[in-house]
């Protein structure tokens, strides 16, 4: 079995997927239209925005009675970062754009992490609801001329969100269940504002982001809906997902057994059962359709202006920058290419 680790790192890079791309600055058209994936908005203004209020997953599990799931709910939540200008009385100024210290700040969003590990769960215990319920906040960071003088304020802040995962789950066979993990959305919010494609980032900062359930369960096994048992197959067509697509993780999908896993990963990402991060790859950089080796001459490539732009665009871009700049020749040379593997070809009978 995969160790938690690389489980996580999977994870987490699905969580980011497509957060922000390259060149990864607030001026480029591609990053005027953020949080594309996994949202699930408030149930009251998601059908005037044109995004769903629920997610939900649904998959088999082969295990005993006995059975214990363990369920996390992933998801960004909005931050919106204003930066503000400080006069010589102290006086609080918004700004699009603030220098200081020769380091520029721009007025943007940005998002934090969000996570619930809920209580274990016996399915034959039955239904069960948990609550979520994050409340609103803010967060102040000051910046000070070389001289101490306070030239600005990083102003954070974000919305409450609440909402519900439901478990559930039905006998299909014996010793099968259909587990149901359903994620609602019920924070209270405006009312839905203009057209469904200005209400739809208008809202964003009342959703949840890029959601994703992870699923595990220690004395049992999670079912392939991509490729699953020949006796299974029916049942598997018979589950219901809606804005998600599980995937097995965990180990080699060759070893014990290709189309059963102890953990599944349900994400708005479609990918194939076992995904997993290429070692060679440095870090994040937010698109999984991408190459590594391509993107990151792209990222050296950006000018000494774009640059400041992109550092001052979001933390995450700046992590990236760094990262880029600190890779050796070896480095580079390990993302030209790696054989996995080779096997005969397969003459067609």
């Amino acid at each position: 079995m995969r160790t938690p680790a690389a489980v996580e790192k999977i994870a987490r890079t699905c969580l980011y997927e497509g957060y922000l791309l390259w060149p990864y600055r607030r001026s480029a058209l591609k990053n005027t239209k953020r949080w594309t994936f996994g949202g699930v908005y408030p149930a009251g203004v998601a059908a005037g925005c044109g995004e769903p209020a629920r997610m939900r997953t649904e998959v088999l599990l082969e295990t005993g009675p006995d059975a214990t799931v363990s369920v996390q709910v992933r998801l960004l939540h909005l931050v919106d970062r204003q930066v503000h200008r400080c006069d010589a009385a102290g006086t609080r100024h918004p700004v699009d754009r603030l220098t200081v210290a020769d380091v520029t700040h721009l007025s943007w969003q940005e998002a934090t992490e969000r996570s619930w590990t809920l209580p274990p769960w016996r399915p034959a215990d039955g239904t069960r609801r948990h609550p979520v319920d994050i409340p609103a906040g803010t967060h102040e960071d000051e910046l000070r001329a070389p001289s101490g003088r306070l030239a600005g304020v990083l102003v954070r802040r974000w919305e409450r969100l609440e909402g519900t995962v439901e478990l559930a789950a039905e006998p299909v066979d014996d010793g099968v269940l259909r587990i149901r993990a359903t994620v609602t959305n019920t924070t209270p919010c405006p009312p839905s504002p203009g057209s469904p494609r200005d209400a739809r980032d208008l809202l964003a900062p009342y959703a949840f982001l890029s959601t994703h359930t992870v699923l595990t369960c220690d004395d049992g096994a999670f079912v392939s809906l991509i490729d699953p048992p020949g006796p299974l197959r029916e049942a598997a067509a018979g589950c219901r997902n809606e804005g998600t697509w599980p995937v097995l993780i965990g180990d080699s999908p060759h070893a014990p057994d290709p189309h059963r896993a102890p953990a599944l990963l349900s994400s708005p990402v479609t990918l194939y059962d076992f995904p997993a991060v290429a070692p060679e790859s440095p870090g994040d950089l937010f698109d999984g359709g991408e190459i590594d080796h391509l993107l990151i001459l792209s990222v050296l490539s950006l000018t000494p202006d774009e640059q400041r732009e992109a550092r001052a665009t979001d933390p995450k871009a700046r992590e990236i920058l760094d990262r880029c700049a600190a890779l050796s020749p070896d480095d580079l040379i390990a993302l030209r290419g790696t054989i996995r593997g080779l096997a005969p070809a397969r003459e067609d009978a």
